[in-house]
C-alpha cells in the first residue's frame, strides 16, 4: 500500500515535480495530483499505481513498508510511529 505521504515525501527526494512524474509513468496529471490529495492510502487501479511506484523507483526511490528495512543504503527519510 502507498500512502499519500510517501508518494509525496518520494517526489521530493529525487526532486520530481508532479507534471515529470505523470509523464514519466505515463498516467496523466489529474490522476497526479488526485492521489497526491487523497488522505490516507492513495486509492488508484493497480496498473495506476504501479506505474507511478515504478517511475519513482527508476528517479533512485526505495519504497520501505512497516516492519521492513532498507536494502539499498542511500539517504532517505521514513516516518515513525508517533509518540503523540
Amino acid at each position: 500500500m502507498l500512502t499519500a505521504s510517501q508518494m509525496k515525501a518520494a517526489r521530493a527526494l529525487v526532486g520530481m515535480e508532479q507534471r515529470t512524474l505523470a509523464r514519466l509513468s505515463g498516467v496523466s496529471l489529474p490522476t497526479i495530483q488526485r492521489m497526491e490529495a487523497s488522505g490516507g492510502t492513495v486509492r488508484a487501479v493497480v496498473g495506476t499505481l504501479m506505474k507511478v511506484m515504478d517511475a519513482l523507483e527508476s528517479a533512485g526511490v526505495e519504497f520501505i513498508n512497516d516492519g521492513t528495512t532498507s536494502s539499498g543504503g542511500g539517504k532517505g527519510v521514513r516516518l515513525g510511529h508517533k509518540n503523540i
